[in-house]
């Protein structure tokens, strides 16, 4: 075991005698030890309720064999800091919780992990960790929060920001913003839609992270503490199979939950997330897969933002078991192993869609033919961006640009009413070290919502999208414009030209003769962990990662039991 080199042996008596001091025995401290690590806070509904969780997740370890010692780390919540200054924050916590993962499972030599996770970046940062330490490991999401009511109708978050466009477009007053802002939220549990948390949740478990169903329960449902002790049940018997993340997070993994991703019309983020993890994992998996993959894969769910219905539906239709086996039928994902020890095709081969359901259709009769988003290349992204698709049905547009250094003053020419139709809305200077952070923009998607205008405009951006926001989208916008991108060198009126279908993003306004009165803005922080990620992050195209993703970790196992493994790709580790 790998903590026998914190416990074994006289010279490990101080060590002991610490434990001892938590109320551990001999025999708790003779067992496998498991890292329990918790993303438990009260800032957050969708992390809220991540400490009771982890009583019957600890109990399931205990039943087991094992011995749980449980860790807290950070998030930033992406829908309280939406639209400010601390949105900066969300993409580079994810670092900061894959870092602080790792750092406590292997300060204490621990034998294996379970990550409770709730709130957008604690996903993918799970995966990464895990990837990273090539542990036994899982990740168990906390669920999904219930509808809220207004007027009888279900709403979640995204109407409350879509009702401050609205609102201060005159279509609604201010006592029904009022009312729709005490109404969306009704308790514990993430966004409700297929917005980042739910798509990365789903993403994970067809990565073999999570058991089959588990992520699919939604928070306040009684069954999910039992889903927890199953986790606890699950992890130690990965411990006895020698099982770990790198034995299922792979090239053919990794393009199933893509697959998964745009069938359900998910946020565009798990491209930036499930690049990070590809490259955690030493896995080679590019952008452009994305586009292939969007091309031939249908929307087969009927999920919000562009759609109907939220997770706490999906789950009663019949869940992420009845996608996966709807999408292979169709032949368009492979099977994988799982966490459990279940291949992907055995864990969904008996599920079945409930009676009457319309969340989910055949891939022969699917909601919209191509998924949910797109990569599109050009002068004004030689090196990708990433549209997203879903809401509407364009694939093209041409109009003048309205140009904006940042999302604040993007934010405020919407509310002014200074946005027209046909516009294209270039919010430039807030990707990931211009930002710093790479804010998500659905302040503004949702004030052109709300404003009656996502179907007449577009919007480009080195920044991200909230899974919540639809319309003719495009973000990623690579390189950006903090580092010498053309979208630095677009002017008001110069017209752009998207193309879904070519795969491109253009202008003819000569943007190259430019140049030569660019310069390049000064760091926007100078000091601390700010400055840090603006100094080491790599592009958006390779998943914003500040870490040496190629380098190998130390084995969990010895190394002729590696003999099975894909080869590590012969990759640079430079950014």
């Amino acid at each position: 075991m790998q903590s026998d080199k914190i416990k074994k042996g006289q010279h490990r008596a101080p060590a002991r005698a610490m434990l001892k001091a938590t109320g551990l025995n001999d025999e708790d401290i003779a067992r496998p030890m498991v890292a329990v690590v918790n993303t438990w806070s009260e800032v957050t509904p969708c992390n809220l309720h991540l400490r009771e969780l982890a009583e019957p997740l600890k109990a399931g370890i205990r039943a087991a064999g094992g011995t749980p010692i449980e860790f807290n780390t950070i998030l930033v919540t992406d829908g309280i800091a939406m639209g400010s200054e601390g949105m900066q924050a969300s993409l580079m916590s994810r670092e900061t919780i894959a870092d602080s993962i790792e750092l406590a499972v292997r300060g204490h030599c621990l034998d294996a992990v379970v990550v409770l996770a709730g709130c957008d970046k604690t996903l993918p940062a799970a995966a990464m960790a895990l990837a990273r330490l090539d542990r036994p490991g899982l990740v168990l999401y906390g669920g999904s929060i219930m509808p809220g009511r207004h007027h009888e109708l279900a709403i979640t978050i995204q109407d409350v920001f879509e009702a401050v466009g609205a609102c201060a477009a005159g279509r609604i007053d201010e006592n029904e913003l009022e009312e729709v802002e005490n109404s969306a939220c009704p308790g514990a549990g993430a966004c409700g839609g297929q917005f980042t948390a739910n798509t990365m949740a789903q993403a994970l478990t067809v990565l073999g992270l999570s058991p089959m169903g588990a992520n699919d329960v939604p928070a306040v449902h009684p069954d999910k503490a039992e889903q927890a002790r199953r986790c606890g049940e699950q992890v130690m018997a990965m411990f006895h199979r020698e099982h770990s993340a790198r034995d299922l997070i792979t090239t053919e993994s990794i393009r199933n939950a893509a697959t998964v991703v745009t069938a359900t019309a998910g946020s565009t983020n798990a491209i930036l997330h499930l690049l990070a993890i590809a490259r955690e994992a030493g896995q080679v998996f590019e952008l452009d897969e994305f586009d292939q993959i969007a091309r031939n894969t249908p929307v087969i769910t009927d999920l919000k933002p562009g759609g109907r219905f939220m997770a706490p539906d999906l789950f009663t239709a019949g869940g992420t078991a009845l996608v996966i086996r709807e999408l292979s039928r169709a032949g368009m994902v492979n099977d994988a192993p799982t966490c459990t020890g279940q291949t992907l095709f055995a864990e969904t081969a008996d599920a079945r869609p409930a009676d009457g359901q319309q969340v989910v259709r055949p891939a022969d009769d699917p909601f919209k033919p191509r998924g949910g988003f797109g990569v599109l290349y050009g002068n004004l992204a030689p090196e990708g961006c990433v549209i997203k698709l879903a809401g509407h049905g364009r694939l093209e547009h041409v109009g003048p640009a309205r140009v904006f250094d940042g999302e604040d003053a993007a934010f405020a020419a919407v509310q002014a009413g200074e946005i027209q139709p046909g516009n294209v809305v270039v919010i430039r200077y807030e990707g990931p070290k211009g930002g710093p952070g790479m804010r998500e923009m659905l302040a503004v998607t949702a004030a052109l919502v709300g404003q009656g205008l996502s179907d007449s405009v577009a919007l480009v951006t080195d920044g991200r999208f909230s899974g919540a926001t639809y319309g003719f989208m495009i973000g990623h916008v690579c390189p950006e414009a903090a580092d010498g991108g053309p979208l630095a060198l677009l002017a008001d009126g110069d017209e752009v030209r998207i193309d879904v279908d070519g795969q491109r993003l253009d202008t003819d306004a000569g943007i190259e003769s430019r140049r030569a009165q660019w310069q390049p803005p000064a760091p926007a922080v100078t000091q601390g962990a700010y400055a840090r990620y603006i100094a080491q992050v790599s592009s958006a195209s390779t998943g914003a990662v500040t870490a040496f993703p190629f380098s190998t970790p130390t084995p969990y196992r010895q190394p002729e039991r590696h003999s099975h493994r894909n080869p590590q790709p012969e990759r640079s580790t430079t950014a």
